[in-house]
């Protein structure tokens, strides 16, 4: 069952994208969908979102409020025994990335101590 699991997770995911970034303005703001986690009896479905440009507490509570809406737009495309409720959460994970990799670059900058053995060999 897990590999349906992980086709499902994936169209929905491609399906919901589509209908955020088609029926949706979000101004200032990148609004993706970076993945969702079906339950295995295809009631309920976890979408997280990633957003950039500033806080998305409203951006969130506004697709929870209109989740039927997106819902109704997916199942007219994705055909499913069971229509699962979305429910959407936060992904702070490409934020933690990006400040990860503005931590690494910070680090390349400071200068570096002499390797011992290049000394040793002159």
């Amino acid at each position: 069952m897990g590999r349906r699991l992980d086709r499902v997770n994936e169209l929905l995911k491609r399906e919901i994208s589509a209908v955020i970034m088609r029926d949706f303005v979000f101004p200032n703001r990148l609004v993706t969908v970076n993945s969702v986690e079906v339950a295995q009896d295809l009631k309920e479905a976890r979408v997280f979102v990633g957003i950039l440009g500033g806080p998305g507490d409203g951006i969130i509570a506004e697709l929870n409020q209109r989740h039927g809406f997106i819902q109704s737009k997916v199942m007219k495309r994705v055909v499913l025994k069971n229509t699962p409720v979305l429910a959407f959460r936060g992904d702070i994970s490409v934020e933690r990335g990006v400040d990860i990799v503005n931590l690494l670059d910070e680090v390349e900058k400071i200068p570096k101590a002499p390797l011992e053995d290049a000394e040793e060999e002159e």
